[in-house]
């Protein structure tokens, strides 16, 4: 295996707050899919079940495949005052 799919959910409670939630990580696009087809129905994923809705900003399910082995933010961050 050379890379993983992680599976989050996104609710954007209002412009400058929002709530991840990271379900699982997989082998598979097809596992992380039939995982959100088992949490689509519960109480709060089933207000918002759309798999990476068009918009980045919207409420639902984003999966991401990541490369194993590959360093992520490697230039650092910085904090921004809101």
């Amino acid at each position: 295996m050379d890379k993983v799919y992680l599976l989050e959910h996104l609710h954007i409670i209002s412009e400058n707050n929002e709530c991840v939630k990271t379900i699982g990580i997989y082998a598979s696009e097809q596992e992380a899919i039939a995982a959100v087809g088992r949490l689509k129905e519960q109480p709060g994923f089933r207000d918002f079940p759309n798999i990476n809705p068009a918009a980045c900003d919207e409420s639902g399910f984003y999966i991401s495949c990541y490369p194993l082995g590959k360093d992520y933010w490697a230039e650092g961050f910085v904090i921004i005052d809101t």
